[in-house]
């Protein structure tokens, strides 16, 4: 899924208008951590996926 500049800020501008600009700052910490959240889970998979197959 490849985004040009001109579809981020059609993005940008629409939740712009839709969450206001005092809620921006808030919706974008929480996606930041939910992305910090998944990426520590799919590494902790990956790992004991890996352990698993270390073991047998």
């Amino acid at each position: 899924m490849n985004l040009g500049i001109g579809e981020i800020i059609i993005i940008l501008f629409v939740a712009l208008i839709v969450f206001g600009p005092s809620k921006l700052p808030e919706l974008g910490k929480a996606a930041g951590v939910t992305m910090h959240e998944f990426k520590k889970a799919l590494h902790s998979t990956g790992s004991e996926k890996k352990q698993d197959s270390d073991f047998k």
